[in-house]
């Protein structure tokens, strides 16, 4: 039978014992390597509805272009603009990183999501230390809310036809 911990220190050095090597282990782990391409440059993939974006960034002046075009031209709706401006003001790293994105599929607000779920997953594998700032606020998690599907007798997901009593 194990021995009886009759005192706070006793059990703090048990503890300390059963897991010291565990402890070594996480602690190796824990930081984080920069992931970039042999042209400095970071790579990830953003999701949001039916929206799928490509995106790398690389250090800059704070260019972004979707599907070859500026981010103006592409996006036209300043509310867009301002969720794809989001990671960078989040993270404090204004106009210090060009973007490059390719989005195809859903409407324009799944794309604008996509691409900023691109972006905030991209600078978090450029500089590790940003991954606290983006974390706490949801950017880095995907947003798996989609559109429900028609169901059979009913007019569009949970929506009934009119009902006529003549």
């Amino acid at each position: 039978m194990a021995e009886q911990i009759n005192s706070l220190e006793e059990l703090q050095g048990a503890v300390t014992e059963n897991i010291g090597g565990v402890q070594a282990a996480v602690q190796d782990e824990t930081p984080r390597e920069p992931v970039r391409d042999e042209f400095g440059r970071s790579y990830a993939t953003g999701k949001r509805k039916d929206a799928v974006a490509r995106v790398w960034i690389k250090p800059g002046s704070g260019k972004v272009s979707v599907n070859g075009k500026e981010m103006n031209k592409y996006f036209a709706r300043p509310v867009l603009q301002m969720i794809l401006r989001q990671p960078f003001s989040v993270a404090g790293v204004v106009d210090q990183f060009d973007v490059q994105a390719t989005v195809k599929g859903g409407g324009l607000s799944g794309q604008a999501g996509a691409v900023k779920h691109g972006i905030s997953k991209a600078l978090q594998l450029y500089d590790p230390s940003l991954r606290g700032a983006l974390k706490a606020a949801g950017f880095l998690t995907r947003d798996s809310r989609v559109v429900e599907r028609k169901k059979y007798g009913k007019r569009k997901a949970r929506r009934s036809f009119q009902f006529s009593k003549r």
